[in-house]
């Protein structure tokens, strides 16, 4: 009767979710796929009945849409939507990157902010969720009309956060020429110097390893996770989505460890390198990217041994190791069947949700290791909350510094995933245990506020 009660919990919250959140697939997937966990989890606290603690963190506190006119080049007007979702802020000022991008919109946003709190909470430091940005394309845009962008952006946004209330990051189209660009414009507005964004330059606030924290988070948790069955990531063959900083912070770590990666992939394609993807050829990658070249057919034309597909996704190459990088829902069921009947050991996501919840559940039944991306890529906003904490204090950390900090929480988040996910029969399941470990803080924080 109890698991009866349970089951009609879900599917009465869920059918709640969606009756409040029409034509907003990303955000109902993300919220589906933490409820499923979750709320047997709530379940077993008497502290959390009837509190409604699930309902309340799937509702943002503020959600903020405005206009963004700006002039290009040739002297026309261009108007933009802009959004910042604060979602949570019970552990700390909200926090989260910007994302400038033609398919961003609402639920996109509010899917990546309620991930972000449980990814914020998992970090252990002190930072709620929120998620922004624009349906602005920078592809093909001079560094003048992106100046004016976000500037534009800027003036309706400084309104709205702080070092105390709210402090964005990057994300997709948002690197650190509009980090700059977007500081410059809050310091103006505002008349004050503080740490309201990370990812900031060296030269003005920034923290080393920041371009490459999330991937290096993630390659440390892939680490954690292979230790659990006795592996280490030496000798290992990668596939690897993507082919931005995620991807590259990635491949450098991987290789750094002794393992092979084998693919990269662009919107085009994907490269496969037998040889592997290391030395110049990350260096190159880097280049591309800093040129706002994303083309991995430009790659493979560069090196012999590498092949690349059109169209494709690189799922398809026999692997001891997936890491998807690129972007939401890449790595669908018949990708995670191949996966699976190539023998891979491990799917770490790098990317936020790129896994479809029909491939997760596949990895799931067939014990295959799987971490979700809320808890293997934290490393990217635990960098960030680092560099938060360097500029309260006026100092900078070392690169050496900045990654011993990085592995150290990267290690603390698989902890606390594998504590709460180990099944009956020693199987780790990192999907719920990364759900019931970034909920917990959450919640009792929440409970200790009251109904606020």
């Amino acid at each position: 009767m109890e698991h009866y009660n349970v089951e009609q919990k879900i599917q009465e919250f869920i059918a709640y979710i969606e009756a409040k959140n029409p034509n907003e697939p990303e955000f109902l997937q993300a919220v589906k796929e933490v409820a499923i966990t979750v709320i047997p989890f709530i379940a077993t606290r008497k502290q959390y009945d009837g509190m409604k603690l699930l309902e309340r963190m799937a509702e943002p506190e503020r959600t903020i849409i405005f206009r963004v006119p700006w002039v290009d080049d040739a002297g026309e007007i261009q108007v933009n939507r802009g959004f910042r979702i604060q979602m949570n802020s019970a552990i700390g000022p909200y926090k989260g990157g910007i994302r400038f991008h033609p398919t961003v919109n609402l639920s996109v946003l509010k899917f990546l902010a309620f991930e972000q709190t449980f990814k914020n909470s998992l970090t252990t430091l002190p930072m709620g969720g929120g998620k922004g940005g624009a349906d602005f394309d920078p592809q093909g845009k001079s560094n003048m009309e992106i100046m004016r962008f976000c500037q534009a952006f800027m003036t309706e946004l400084c309104k709205h956060i702080g070092p105390e209330t709210d402090v964005p990051a990057g994300d997709i189209g948002v690197g650190a020429r509009e980090i700059g660009y977007l500081f410059g414009q809050y310091k103006k507005i505002r008349n004050e110097f503080t740490g309201v964004l990370t990812g900031k330059g060296l030269a003005y606030g920034g923290s080393l390893i920041r371009p490459e924290a999330t991937g290096y988070g993630v390659v440390y948790f892939c680490e954690q996770m292979m230790k659990t069955i006795g592996e280490d990531l030496k000798g290992k063959t990668f596939v690897v989505s993507g082919f931005g900083n995620v991807a590259w912070g990635v491949i450098k770590k991987v290789t750094e460890l002794g393992g092979k990666v084998l693919t990269i992939s662009g919107p085009d394609g994907y490269v496969y390198d037998k040889d592997g993807i290391d030395g110049e050829k990350i260096d190159y990658l880097l280049e591309l990217r800093s040129s706002g070249n994303n083309r991995a057919e430009d790659f493979a034309a560069k090196f012999p041994g590498a092949v690349f597909h059109a169209g494709k996704r690189p799922w398809e190459v026999k692997c001891d190791v997936a890491i998807p990088a690129a972007t939401q829902n890449e790595l669908f069921l018949e990708d995670a069947k191949m996966l699976v009947e190539n023998g891979v050991m491990c799917v770490t996501e790098a990317a936020n949700m790129p896994s479809t919840l029909d491939a997760i559940n596949y990895f799931l039944e067939h014990k295959v290791l799987f971490s979700p991306g809320k808890a293997s890529n934290a490393g990217g906003v635990a960098t960030s909350g680092l560099e938060m904490t360097q500029n309260s204090i006026r100092l900078n950390w070392s690169s050496e510094e900045v990654d011993t900090r990085l592995k150290e929480i990267m290690v603390g988040i698989h902890k606390a995933c594998r504590d709460y996910g180990k099944e009956e029969d020693g199987y780790v399941n990192y999907v719920k245990g990364a759900n019931i470990a970034g909920f917990v803080k959450v919640a009792e924080a929440m409970l200790a506020q009251g109904v606020v």
